[in-house]
């Protein structure tokens, strides 16, 4: 009898490092927010991963294709069923995060005889002006935190840590900006999680060397470029500007493309 708490505790502890060990070759997710509303960016090879759940709600998630988009459709029907029951206003990420999705995936992580979600997700809610857009994550176990202007999901920890610091130390006002602050931002993530599989290290405790190493713009650029090969870029906006209650949009490529260098533009979506 005594044993049973200590068994659940050590099984719970398999399965995280089972779900670390599942999403160490996931793709970062990045979160700015800038003047007119919110970018989210990502590469992924065909299958997206960056999706509108509501008026002014927007999701990008790393892990199984299968679990994010059932967790997705879990969100849109829950927006959507608030949204007819209540208003457009009372449906908030924060109430589908706390209400609706974070629940779900804690009880699917601590029933430990039925399979956990291998998911990572970030939730872009547009303010109704500058300086109020906000951004919750979501962990593999139920975990969750609200963020505001700039959020990222990575691998680890760790890994996110070097990102945001990355990503705070930048100036962001135009769209151009966003963009360019992204995919600098979405590099040094995928260069750090490259390097701990390389030298077969846990992300937790690798080695990453020097920041400026990890940094430099050039490099960063030199490693999207061989990144694009195989992967295509994907943006996201939550943009004020757009008329009508949505305003979600994929970021078109003729558009992207007059952002970023011409060696990265045939990686568009």
């Amino acid at each position: 009898m005594y044993e049973e708490p200590y068994r659940w505790v050590e099984a719970v502890g398999n399965r995280r490092q089972y779900l670390d060990d599942q999403l160490k070759e996931g793709t970062p997710v990045v979160g700015v927010a800038y003047e007119r509303g919110i970018l989210l960016m990502t590469m992924s090879k065909g299958t997206s991963k960056l999706y509108e759940i509501y008026d002014r709600i927007a999701l990008g998630g790393m892990g199984h294709p299968a679990d994010l988009e059932k967790l997705r459709f879990n969100l849109l029907e829950m927006a959507h069923v608030e949204g007819f029951n209540r208003s457009a206003s009372d449906v908030t990420g924060s109430r589908l995060v706390k209400y609706g999705i974070a629940p779900v995936i804690k009880q699917a992580f601590e029933e430990v005889f039925k399979a956990p979600f291998i998911v990572k997700i970030v939730l872009a809610e547009l303010g109704q002006r500058a300086g109020r857009d906000g951004f919750l994550t979501i962990n593999y176990d139920g975990t969750f935190e609200e963020k505001s202007q700039c959020a990222v999901l990575a691998a680890t920890p760790v890994v996110e840590q070097k990102m945001m610091g990355y990503l705070r130390q930048q100036s962001i006002v135009s769209l151009k900006d966003a963009v360019d602050v992204a995919i600098r931002t979405w590099a040094v993530g995928d260069r750090v999680q490259r390097s701990a599989l390389e030298d077969g290290e846990d992300h937790d405790e690798a080695k990453t060397g020097p920041d400026q190493q990890m940094t430099d713009v050039e490099t960063l650029y030199a490693h999207l470029r061989r990144c694009v090969v195989e992967k295509a870029i994907e943006c996201a906006l939550l943009d004020r500007q757009v008329q009508g209650p949505s305003k979600y949009r994929a970021l078109e490529a003729d558009e992207l493309r007059t952002m970023l260098p011409t060696d990265l533009s045939p990686s568009l979506t």
